[in-house]
């Protein structure tokens, strides 16, 4: 991922609210704004959104946000809003979640919370590159069926919570 582009979703996913920045409670913000915060020309910016490696950016008009991922603090986004712009989605198949195996003990307790974020990631098959963070060990299976799942545009599914009883399954990665 290129500077530019880990600079922009650094804005819109976290820091929003410490740079000043009006942005809607779905996450949109004026190109021009951003551009201004950051010191980007607009080719420079349309470069990093077409390029960036998990298509995390996403442009309408004169206007840009982070699919998803954001943080709750500090932050204008809400959980509703950013829901209501996704797809419900009902999957058939298991959804899957990477973690590691340090975090198991608590899962287990917990299941999956969102912590600091608006919404847990998932995705929807053990190989996908969305939905997924470096470092993951092992991937648990996640019976979507009583859980209310979204789509954001660049395919990452996502839930407010996971409860432990929805993990039915435990994968090593290799």
């Amino acid at each position: 991922m290129s500077r530019d582009s880990r600079a922009i979703s650094k804005l819109l996913r976290h820091t929003v609210g410490e740079r000043n920045l009006t942005m809607s409670a779905d996450g949109w913000a004026a190109i021009a704004d951003v551009q201004g915060l950051l010191g980007l020309t607009r080719e420079r910016l349309d470069v990093a959104v077409r390029e960036n490696d998990k298509q995390r950016l996403q442009v309408d008009g004169e206007r840009i946000r982070a699919c998803q991922g954001h943080s709750l603090e500090g932050m204008p986004v809400t959980r509703e809003a950013l829901e209501n712009s996704w797809e419900r989605v009902h999957p058939e198949d298991l959804l899957w979640h990477g973690t590691t195996r340090e975090a198991l003990p608590a899962i287990r307790r917990e299941g999956l919370t969102a912590g600091r974020r608006t919404h847990v990631h998932l995705a929807p098959a053990k190989d996908s590159r969305v939905g997924r963070r470096s470092g993951v060990e092992v991937l648990l299976g996640v019976d979507s069926g009583n859980l209310e799942v979204y789509r954001a545009p660049n395919g990452v599914l996502l839930t407010r919570e996971v409860p432990p009883d929805a993990i039915v399954r435990c994968d090593a990665v290799h």
